[in-house]
């Protein structure tokens, strides 16, 4: 999937530009004073190692059938959410404007920081731990990540953790076929002209 243009988003609604939105009801206003500093990335599949379908969709958006397959029985009635999902083919889909505070982080701690959900924004990978996420993914990601900090200063390449990193022993996504210094690369900091030329 190839993006000729930039993301943009919409600094007063935290919405970025055409892109297929599915508003969650699960969010609510950060902390006064509290800005996003943290990127949390996620993966996530509904049910677990399956791809496609509405699952996700409709679990961040409260109304996941607990029928629908067995695996969600105890999942349907959980409230949670992310800001942006990136499916297999890379498209994008937002969830909570990226000025509010989604549910995705749960318990957790980022550099003796508790609660990571005030300060940060969840962008949910489809996949599992130890399928390689792809190309078009990574694309979408790093196309996301440069939104984000053009928008929010408060941002920075080096706070982009994964969720294992803020939540360790309760979680490990998004696993060890995430390719940390692949997404590093697309934000590595330009050489000088001098380096190039050697």
């Amino acid at each position: 999937m190839t993006r000729p243009d930039p993301l943009q988003i919409e600094p007063a609604t935290g919405l970025l530009a055409g892109v297929r939105q599915v508003l969650s009801p699960h969010f609510d206003g950060r902390p006064a004073g509290v800005a996003p500093e943290l990127i949390v990335v996620h993966g996530i599949s509904l049910p677990a190692g399956e791809f496609g379908g509405p699952w996700i969709d409709r679990l961040f958006a409260g109304n996941l059938p607990a029928d629908a397959h067995p695996s969600f029985r105890d999942t349907a009635a959980l409230r949670v959410s992310a800001h942006a999902v990136i499916r297999r083919d890379g498209t994008l889909t937002q969830y909570v404007p990226f000025g509010m505070r989604a549910w995705h982080a749960g318990r957790s701690e980022y550099q003796g920081r508790t609660g990571c959900n005030d300060f940060s924004i969840g962008v949910e990978l489809e996949g599992a731990d130890a399928i390689p996420y792809t190309d078009a993914q990574y694309e979408s990601l790093g196309a996301l990540i440069a939104a984000l900090l053009e928008t929010y200063p408060t941002l920075s390449r080096e706070r982009i953790a994964g969720h294992s990193d803020i939540a360790p022993g309760r979680k490990t996504d998004p696993g060890p076929a995430f390719q940390w210094a692949r997404l590093r690369n697309l934000f590595a900091e330009p050489r000088r002209k001098t380096e190039r030329l050697k």
